[in-house]
């Protein structure tokens, strides 16, 4: 992921209430790759497990039974 892209992710999530900071730290619990911010569904997606974790009240849900699965 580029710069530019990085700054566009955190400008979208901060704009929704996720503290960007957060978003740099939060890995998917089952792969522990970077996740990426989904500002139109609310949520985190872990392209890798192919797994969205909800937001709700501005928390991260980062529980793998609590996350829907995604195609491709």
């Amino acid at each position: 992921m580029s710069k530019a892209e990085k700054q566009a992710m955190a400008i979208g999530a901060q704009e929704r209430g996720i503290d960007p900071k957060l978003l740099e730290l939060l890995v998917c619990p089952v792969t522990k790759t970077t996740l990426d911010y989904d500002a139109v569904n609310n949520e985190l997606i872990s392209r890798t497990a192919k797994l969205a974790y909800p937001i709700r009240d501005g928390i991260p849900i980062m529980l793998p039974e609590e996350a829907r699965a995604i195609e491709g």
